[in-house]
């Protein structure tokens, strides 16, 4: 029991990745408000990022920058350990574009939704869809 308590305070990141996806995930399926779903995917987005970042990064690793202190290549081993791989945080910069230029693709639609049928509420939408 008490290595299953300690397990979880030292990966305390993880399970709050998980929190946040759950809350998103939550929201996204049983709010019936649009922008609330949106948010739920905001939330979502946000904490599948927060998880890559984190497990990008490495204690007592350096930048990938390699500085030539000499003029020969067989000088200097270089240990791959020592590094950080610095291609989770590049995609994770895309994923941020990406995930916000969704959301306000998505809260334009939301407006314009709310222009034509005077709700945002998914029951009252479908409804009047269905009457049409």
């Amino acid at each position: 029991m008490e290595a299953l308590i300690h397990h979880i305070v030292a990966h305390y990141n993880y399970w709050l990745y998980i929190i946040l996806m759950m809350i998103g995930l939550y929201a996204m399926i049983a709010k019936n408000n649009l922008i609330k779903k949106l948010v739920g995917m905001n939330i979502f987005q946000t904490a599948i990022i927060l998880f890559y970042v984190s497990i990008g990064c490495k204690k007592g690793a350096t930048i990938p920058i390699l500085e030539e202190h000499g003029t020969g290549m067989g000088e200097h081993i270089i240990k791959v350990a020592d590094y950080i791989n610095p291609l989770p945080h590049v995609l994770m910069l895309t994923a941020i574009v990406v995930s916000v230029s969704t959301f306000g693709v998505a809260l334009a639609l939301a407006v314009k939704i709310y222009q034509h049928y005077q709700t945002l509420e998914e029951d009252e939408i479908l409804m009047r869809l269905r009457e049409k």
